[in-house]
């Protein structure tokens, strides 16, 4: 099966950007597949026993995706930039609930071997990210975006440019500064 063209989900991205139903009817076999590859690609940044699965991390951003309608889609990479920003916001958010949950909240008892296993360490990291991301968009958003498009949802230099709308070289440069920046604030 030959796999499906640009052009045909950005075209039913635009139908359904006019509330045409029956576009994400269509749209969501097309795009299925690269969904569960980035749900997988986050997934295995995660520590083992996760109890998020990736199939989960999928329905979940499907969810808030189609609550999206009203977004006035540009393109195909439009789309997956949006979803990758949706599923780093689930994985943060079920990352804090663990944090609050290892704080005391919804107490479970386990056992030594398993909590040797269900280390916080990654759930910590993930959130060091987010509010580095956070502090970062406030002071330079196109290279906080450039992180979220590039390293969450897994797009290349010319796409990442494309949704910006700006050259590759740009996305490159500002790629580097950013991921150093970011380096700097997660140490600290």
């Amino acid at each position: 099966m030959a796999p499906p063209s640009t052009d045909n989900v950005t075209l039913l991205l635009l139908d359904w950007s006019k509330g045409d139903k029956s576009a994400l009817e269509k749209l969501i076999p097309l795009v299925y597949d690269e969904l569960r590859r980035m749900a997988r690609q986050y997934m295995r940044r995660e520590r083992p026993g996760h109890t998020l699965e990736s199939t989960a991390l999928v329905n979940e951003a499907y969810l808030k995706l189609i609550d999206c309608s009203r977004v006035g889609w540009q393109n195909r990479a439009h789309f997956f930039a949006v979803a990758a920003q949706l599923m780093r916001r689930i994985l943060v958010d079920h990352a804090r609930s663990r944090n609050y949950a290892k704080r005391g909240g919804g107490i479970r008892k386990v056992s030594l071997d398993e909590a040797a296993i269900l280390s916080e360490e990654r759930a910590s990291e993930l959130i060091a990210i987010d509010n580095a991301l956070t502090s970062l968009a406030a002071i330079d958003p196109r290279k906080s975006q450039i992180v979220e498009l590039r390293f969450f949802g897994g797009l290349n230099l010319e796409e990442t440019a494309e949704v910006l709308g700006v050259s590759s070289p740009t996305v490159q440069r500002e790629w580097r500064k950013a991921k150093a920046w970011l380096y700097q604030e997660v140490k600290e």
